[in-house]
């Protein structure tokens, strides 16, 4: 048996984040610097012809001075438009849209760049549509540009690829290592198979965890065997001698003492073998413990249980009721019925208040009822019943773990422990986790 964990949903997440976190860094860094590129060769171009502007403006800012008027510009793509002469249409259209921008786009691919001469009122005009150098080969730089983005994102990938290999590929090793374990042979020489990094810290741990847990189970298991032998035989052999006594004809008052021991030696039976019930190793499912889960008659089961103690029963006086439907079935197996519906027939027993024992079920719940003085407040709130050991009433003689116990083991097979006490009667339920059709609910007195 498995260590119960379900890896089917698990995926092999780690290189494949490795890779993309690669990936993406590298097309991030690689578009920025791309867009920085244009950016720069495109700044480096205005600045061209702000240059010759600004040249061609300190020159005639000198022919003014020098009393020799305006000038024709040095370089033939601009021109000098003075103090009213009309600019060109589409230049004129663009400068009413933007009327503070020094650089406009006209009509048929006519790019524009403008300097005022504020003194003289005039301005000069650039039209650089056909000096522009980045324009033509914009695509081609942008393709280029993509180019070497893409190579290096495939570089990266690549890159990713073989660190993501040669790191995650020991750590998945070890996680599927783990995941195969079985309790039984769990793996104790990870460490001799990984290196002195951070995997083989992990993996040496996990060995050393390992084995203790191998040595806490061989304890476990010993003990457990142990306890059933040793406690089992001395239980058989009291109760053999309390039998031989009550055949002899005691005297009343040693009969009286005679039907206590009997009595406590039962429930002390029934404790052991809830214990041992506990110490079993508990499977995934509910309802796997002690047997299959399949549809089971109820009452048969508890009238089998009535038969088996009725000379106890039958020595203290007890008025005991069955209220259960003929055809009322639970999916829980005959031994858990046993063990639980024992234990509390034991604790209604030792709290009862008066003869009467009530048994009755429903389609969701299954009660065992009887007249008790009220459990202390802590076990009646909300699934408070056996969640905190060492709780009982003022007068029980015992150390409280009951419920504990049978808490522990109805939560093994998916129910849940519920306490009442209403009208001087006091009901334990056993309630279903997930109640259906066939759900159950027991109901017991403590």
């Amino acid at each position: 048996m498995s260590l119960g964990l379900h890896t089917s949903g698990y995926r092999a997440r780690l290189r494949q984040r490795l890779m993309l976190a690669f990936t993406g860094y590298t097309v991030l860094v690689s578009a920025l610097f791309g867009l920085f590129a244009m950016a720069f060769v495109y700044t480096v171009e205005d600045q061209f012809f702000d240059s010759a502007l600004r040249q061609e403006a300190l020159a005639q800012d000198i022919s003014l001075r020098a009393g020799q008027g305006w000038r024709e510009p040095a370089q033939d793509f601009i021109r000098l438009y003075r103090p009213g002469q009309a600019l060109p249409e589409d230049l004129a259209r663009a400068r009413l849209r933007e009327p503070r921008s020094r650089e406009l786009s006209g009509e048929q691919g006519r790019h524009y760049h403008l300097w005022p001469l504020p003194e003289q009122g005039a301005l000069l005009v650039a039209e650089v549509s056909g000096q522009l150098i980045v324009r033509p080969m914009r695509r081609q730089l942008l393709l280029w540009l993509g180019a070497w983005g893409g190579g290096l994102a495939l570089l990266a990938l690549g890159l990713g690829w073989w660190l993501a290999r040669r790191t995650s590929a020991p750590l998945a090793r070890l996680a599927q290592t783990v995941a195969q374990s079985q309790p039984e042979q769990l793996p104790t020489d990870l460490a001799a198979r990984y290196g002195d990094d951070e995997v083989g810290l992990l993996a040496a741990h996990l060995a050393q965890l390992n084995q203790r847990t191998r040595e806490f189970i061989a304890r476990e298991q010993a003990f457990s065997r142990d306890a059933s032998h040793e406690l089992r035989t001395p239980l058989a052999v009291l109760s053999l001698a309390c039998e031989r006594l009550a055949g002899q004809g005691l005297p009343p008052a040693q009969s009286a003492t005679l039907n206590s021991m009997r009595a406590a030696l039962w429930q002390l039976q029934q404790t052991v073998e809830l214990l041992l019930a506990l110490s079993r190793e508990a499977s995934p499912g509910p309802s796997r413990i002690l047997g299959p889960a399949e549809p089971q008659a109820l009452l048969p089961q508890i009238e089998q249980l009535v038969l088996a103690h009725a000379p106890l029963l039958d020595q203290q006086g007890i008025d005991l009721e069955l209220e259960v439907p003929a055809t009322l079935t639970r999916t829980w197996p005959p031994a858990l019925t046993q063990l639980l519906l024992t234990n509390l027939l034991g604790n209604a027993l030792a709290h009862r208040q008066t003869p009467q024992i009530r048994i009755s079920a429903d389609a969701q719940r299954l009660s065992i009822a009887n007249a008790s003085a009220a459990p202390p407040e802590a076990l009646l709130g909300t699934d408070a019943a056996g969640r905190q050991p060492g709780l009982k009433g003022e007068g029980s003689a015992g150390l409280g773990l009951g419920l504990s116990i049978v808490r522990r083991l109805a939560e093994r097979h998916g129910l849940r422990l519920d306490l009442q006490h209403a009208s001087g009667w006091t009901t334990v339920s056993l309630v279903d986790a997930a109640p259906s059709a066939e759900g159950l609910s027991t109901t017991g007195i403590v």
